[in-house]
């Protein structure tokens, strides 16, 4: 039995992690430390954290649903890459030894984290290729063809997302900006919709191959916690410093990447 400490952290991991997804993204990079550091096995914090941040995925994707709406014909394209992105990923995760992961997660998580602290020069450089092009009209959008190279870079950051899950909306941003035809909201709306795809499709597979894996009370407090800062984060998030909230990221990170280096000594 989970004592109540660590519940409200994890509960709090989740709610925080729903909060940072509306300003920076990269929320598992809050809550999959804390799960690690609470003494969960890496892959079992993967799949019960993937499954929570669900929850909070559907609540971003409502507060986007406008900006949405407004590119529906791409979000129709390529959703079904990262549906199958998502399923390989997913499977690999599953499928391949805990050992492999435990080699290849703290690769993984130094590169998110690299992209994290690199975000808001990603940011300023996808800005600065719009303003190049002369910005972008939201009506022509919807319209504008899509590159075929933009379906393998979402395919392959479904893979990476349904295998690791972090910082997957960093990756799609810093895509977006070089090879999409969106304005950053339109661009931001598509992110988190195809990371909720992915998260979603994922769990799928954890339900279906491998429930012993799930813990189902990290889920519930992950998914209420990240469900209610998906909702305030845009009220509140955006009042917090970006930059505070990257070196909490940071932070949490590398306590994760330390803890799975000691692990492999």
């Amino acid at each position: 039995m989970v004592e109540f400490w660590r519940e409200a952290l994890i509960f709090i991991g989740g709610l925080w992690a729903g909060t940072i997804n509306t300003v920076v993204g990269s929320g598992t990079l809050v809550t999959f430390p804390i799960l690690v550091a609470l003494g969960t096995a890496p892959v079992n914090a993967v799949v019960s954290n993937a499954m929570g941040l669900v929850a909070g995925g559907f609540s971003g994707a409502w507060g986007y649903r406008r900006e949405a709406a407004s590119v529906k014909k791409t979000l129709l394209k390529l959703v079904p890459v990262s549906l199958v992105g998502g399923l390989i990923g997913s499977l690999l995760l599953l499928n391949l030894p805990e050992s492999v992961f435990g080699v290849v997660a703290p690769i993984l998580l130094v590169c998110a984290l690299i992209l994290v602290i690199f975000q808001p020069r990603l940011a300023k450089w996808a800005k600065s290729r719009q303003a190049a092009r002369g910005g972008t009209d939201p009506d022509d959008a919807d319209r504008a063809k899509i590159p075929a190279i933009l379906y393998v870079l979402v395919f392959i950051i479904g893979v990476y997302g349904g295998y690791f899950t972090a910082a997957q909306g960093v990756l799609l941003m810093a895509v977006f900006g070089v090879f999409l035809q969106a304005s950053l909201q339109q661009s931001n709306a598509i992110k988190v919709i195809l990371s909720l795809i992915v998260n979603l499709m994922a769990a799928v597979m954890y339900l279906i191959i491998a429930p012993e894996r799930i813990n189902w009370l990290i889920v519930l407090l992950i998914a209420v916690g990240s469900l209610i800062g998906g909702f305030i984060g845009a009220k509140i998030g955006r009042k917090l410093s970006p930059g505070w909230l990257r070196g909490i990221i940071v932070v949490l990170g590398v306590i994760a990447l330390v803890n799975m280096l000691l692990k492999l000594v």
